[in-house]
């Protein structure tokens, strides 16, 4: 059975709920994704473009720093990385924590929660945080997804 770590970053506390509901129905290790500095409502607030997310999704190359590491990430098979997507794709935090980490031969699976937006092209934007990792088509989620329904499509990728 491979060993699964749900790791996510949410910024208002949806993802949280998702991240948490799956990490309990696959009976996975849970890691929250903080940043050192915290996002405020202002920073969140995406209709001002020079708001901390918006400056931070206009330059792709753009890396918050995260407070902490997940202890022997070698460990995991399967990593599930949960976010709230952002201009259709996620956060720079998600790359910045997928760079500190050897993922050579894991299996990365994104899946996010939105208002209303997809996936985009998420997955090609996160492959190449995670070199040598199989980065798997993600999906969106809304924040009130059955346990069911979570379990039916998180086993497809665990052995």
């Amino acid at each position: 059975m491979s060993k699964v770590l749900v790791s996510y970053f949410s910024a208002s506390g949806v993802t949280a709920k998702l991240a948490k509901k799956l990490a309990a129905v696959m009976d996975a290790d849970l890691h929250e994704i903080k940043p050192v500095v915290p996002y405020t409502s202002a920073d969140l607030d995406w209709t001002n473009k020079k708001s901390r997310s918006s400056v931070e999704m206009n330059d792709k190359s753009f890396r918050p720093v995260i407070a902490d590491k997940v202890e022997n990430m070698e460990q995991y098979d399967v990593i599930f990385i949960a976010f709230p997507i952002w201009w259709y794709v996620a956060p720079t935090i998600v790359n910045s924590f997928l760079e500190q980490y050897d993922l050579s031969g894991k299996t990365i699976v994104p899946l996010a929660t939105s208002g209303g937006s997809g996936m985009g092209n998420t997955g090609r934007e996160l492959a190449p945080s995670c070199p040598g990792a199989a980065v798997k088509e993600g999906k969106r989620f809304p924040a009130n997804v059955g346990e069911e329904e979570l379990r039916a499509w998180a086993k497809e990728f665990c052995i």
